[in-house]
Formats: structure tokens, C-alpha cells, sequence
């Protein structure tokens, strides 16, 4: 399984990277979500690293490895959470995540069928079954920069600081995240895990 790849970009698509990792080349698939931001990411001598989605797709006289190239965890974590959604796969997600993803978060967690169906490939059906399978479970994904601290006593600290590490990998300032924490921990004594937590952040800087 090829969780994590480097390499220099040796050609650029509307939708893929080739990266040449060393003695070989490897295609890798990128959502238009993705591909949007990948240019800043490209480092000095055309480098960049890529965390990867790695599955075989099957046809009647082969298998064929595919890789789908993410710029860190959490939009990977997103994409994995999609395809559990029926009738959504790899190649269905690929396609329809063209928008940034804390716009779909937010579509989802509102029941926006309309936002949903102009996503490719995603018709009215569809769109109601993505609703139905993944409404309150997408907050924190909601909390994604891709747009142009205290503990409460009841909250063990791994939760805490795991909600802070998911927030700095997508780009808040530390002092912010540690602010948003605090304000939401005072408020929801009772949060027993990273996932509520998220949310409860989420839906605060929602309602402001």
C-alpha cells in the first residue's frame, strides 16, 4: 500500500501529476478541489509530497493500481469519508470534488441539495443520499482554510490536542485554534471526542 509519495513533477494535467520518485515515474490522479492549490505547494527543484489514496480498479482482464494524490491528511480524510456514500467510488469522487471542500462540508451539513447536484456526476438522487450518509459527520471538514490552550475538565487532553493538531494542518494559527478550543470547551463540558469537538468548532464559527 503507497500511503505517502515525493518526488520532482515531470508533467502537470488538468487533473494528474507524473512524479518521478527515483528510479521511477508515477501517475497520480488530483481532485480539481486538490489541483487548484497544488502549485504552492511545489517546492524548489519542482518537488513536492504528496499523501496518497491507493486502490486497484478492476476490469474483466486486469487490475489496474491507481493513486490519488492529496496535500495532507485531513482532504484525504474527507475523501474517504465521501465514498462511503452509496454508489460514490474513487472515480465518482475524483470527479465530483470540484469544488473546495469546506464549501461541500458546508452544503452537506445544510442539506444544500442544490450546491451538491451542480458537483459532477451528482444528481438530485445522489445528492439526497450524500445528505442522508454524511449530514453532522462533516464539521470539521468544514473547517478547511482552501477559500480565497485550555482544557475543559471533563475533556481528556488527548482529544484536545488531537482537535489542535487537525486545526494547524489546516492552517489556523495556533493562537486562533487554541482560542476556538477554549470557547467551545467552556461551553460543552461534555465533549467526549475529537470528531464532536471539530463539530462543536465548526458550528461555532458558523453562527458568527
Amino acid at each position: 500500500m503507497i500511503s505517502r509519495i515525493s518526488g520532482k513533477v515531470l508533467e502537470k494535467g488538468t487533473n494528474f501529476l507524473v512524479l518521478d520518485s527515483g528510479s521511477l515515474s508515477y501517475d497520480v490522479l488530483i481532485p480539481a478541489c486538490v489541483m487548484q492549490r497544488i502549485d504552492e505547494s511545489i517546492g524548489p527543484e519542482n518537488k513536492i509530497s504528496l499523501i496518497t489514496y491507493h486502490y486497484h480498479q478492476v476490469e474483466p482482464a486486469r487490475s489496474i493500481p491507481i493513486l490519488i494524490g492529496f496535500l495532507n491528511q485531513v482532504e484525504k480524510d474527507f475523501f474517504e469519508v465521501f465514498i462511503t456514500v452509496s454508489g460514490i467510488g474513487p472515480r465518482a469522487a475524483l470527479k465530483a470534488l470540484n469544488k473546495p471542500i469546506s464549501l461541500i462540508a458546508k452544503a452537506i451539513d445544510e442539506g444544500d441539495l442544490s450546491f451538491l447536484r451542480g458537483l459532477p456526476g451528482i444528481g438530485e438522487q445522489r445528492a439526497k443520499e450524500i445528505v442522508a450518509k454524511l449530514q453532522n459527520k462533516v464539521g470539521k471538514f468544514g473547517l478547511i482554510q482552501d477559500r480565497q490552550s485550555h482544557q475543559g475538565k471533563s475533556v481528556p487532553k488527548d482529544i484536545s490536542e488531537e482537535a489542535l493538531e487537525v486545526l494547524l494542518q489546516l492552517e489556523y494559527k495556533r493562537s486562533e485554534a487554541l482560542s476556538m478550543l477554549k470557547k467551545v470547551l467552556e461551553e460543552n463540558a461534555g465533549v467526549s471526542s475529537t470528531e464532536e469537538l471539530l463539530n462543536l468548532v465548526y458550528k461555532q464559527r458558523r453562527s458568527r
